[in-house]
């Protein structure tokens, strides 16, 4: 026990003398861990040796680390499940805003979109906003060369007429009937028409050509080239042509000259007139 006793104190003395340590505080900032130039809102500690600065994370910048990057804020707007920090992952568009606002009639959005979705839209002239769409506006009544009826066109004129013809022919038939089919002929609303008149049978074949055109583009019946009944009686005193009263004028469409028929003779073509609206 002694000898080990001894051989211990032995080494120990051989142990050159330990100078202590100093503690000394650096003033690197990095190494302090002041890394940032600046942080966003203030948010951090600035380094006490230097410019740097040690940053802290605000709310919403741990949010975006987690795909919370969506203010939402839009108009319109709305954000899509859970929120943090006041943002969201996705935003959708509120209910209101669900029409896109294209196709036939539509002459773009009102107002604000969202994601290109509009509240309502706008229409071209022909068109109206009704219950969610553009809807072809119904039209009663004369426009321009064209009269209405409904929203369908039920007669034309060329410009320089006083009235407007129907866009559709009657069959042919003999004067009474067509008289009495002319009066009972609707237009709209109750508004009846005629049989033309031979000045007006004349006017329709001066401008044959413009009212072909006009009730082609509109889906009528053209003007033909045979003759058409007129509402003028024809009295020709005894003659043995003549048929006395019962008699009345047809005008060529063909050459726009005027000639008479027995009422009862002969079947010509009927064309209502409208002169009035």
């Amino acid at each position: 026990m002694k000898i080990t006793f001894l051989l211990i104190g032995t080494s120990l003395s051989l142990i050159p003398n330990l100078s202590i340590a100093q503690c000394v505080a650096t003033q690197d900032c990095t190494t302090l861990g002041y890394t940032e130039n600046s942080c966003s809102g203030g948010h951090g500690v600035k380094c006490p040796f230097g410019n740097k600065w040690d940053c802290f994370n605000t709310d919403s910048e741990v949010c975006k680390k987690y795909g919370f990057t969506n203010s939402c804020s839009n108009t319109g707007q709305i954000g899509q499940g859970e929120s943090c920090a006041n943002l969201y992952k996705q935003c959708s568009c509120q209910d209101t805003y669900k029409y896109s606002c294209t196709g036939t009639g539509y002459a773009g959005g009102s107002g604000v979109s969202c994601n290109n979705q509009y509240t309502s839209c706008s229409c071209t002239s022909d068109y109206e906003w009704k219950e969610g769409s553009c809807q072809k506006k119904i039209i009663n009544g004369a426009v321009g060369d064209l009269y209405y009826c409904n929203g369908a066109v039920v007669a034309v004129k060329a410009p320089n007429m006083t009235f407007y013809i129907a866009v559709n022919e009657l069959e042919p038939m003999y004067w009474s009937p067509a008289d009495s089919a002319c009066e009972n002929f609707i237009f709209c609303n109750n508004l009846r028409g005629s049989l033309p008149s031979t000045s007006q049978l004349k006017t329709m074949y001066k401008n044959k050509s413009s009212l072909n055109k006009i009730l082609s583009n509109n889906n009528g019946d053209k003007l033909s080239s045979s003759y058409y009944w007129s509402s003028n009686s024809y009295y020709c005193d005894g003659s043995p042509d003549c048929y006395g009263s019962v008699s009345y004028k047809i005008v060529s469409m063909n050459s726009g000259s005027e000639t008479f028929d027995d009422r009862n003779d002969a079947r010509y073509r009927v064309r209502p007139v409208l002169n009035s609206w």
